[in-house]
C-alpha cells in the first residue's frame, strides 16, 4: 500500500528545512525533504525547499513545527 506525502513547511532556504527534518525526527515523525532549487542557476537561488510528512502525521508535524521551532 502506498502512503500519502503531505509538504507542512516551505523554504527558501535549504538549511531551514534540514533544521525542521530533524526536528520532527526527534518526535518520531518521519520527514523527507523535497528539492525544488533550479539547477540552472545554483549561485541564484532560485526555488524552494519542502518538507514532506506522512498524511497521518501532517497535523501534529505542523503543530510541532509553529511551536517549537525557532529558525521560522
Amino acid at each position: 500500500m502506498t502512503e500519502q506525502w503531505e509538504s507542512i513547511y516551505t523554504t527558501p532556504l535549504q538549511h531551514r528545512a534540514e533544521l525542521a527534518k530533524a526536528l520532527l525526527s526527534e518526535h518520531q515523525i518521519p520527514a523527507v525533504i523535497v528539492n525544488k532549487h533550479s539547477s540552472s542557476y545554483p549561485a541564484i537561488g532560485w526555488g524552494k525547499s519542502e518538507v514532506h510528512v506522512l498524511a497521518k502525521d501532517a497535523i501534529l508535524a505542523k503543530v510541532i513545527l509553529e511551536n517549537e521551532a525557532t529558525f521560522s
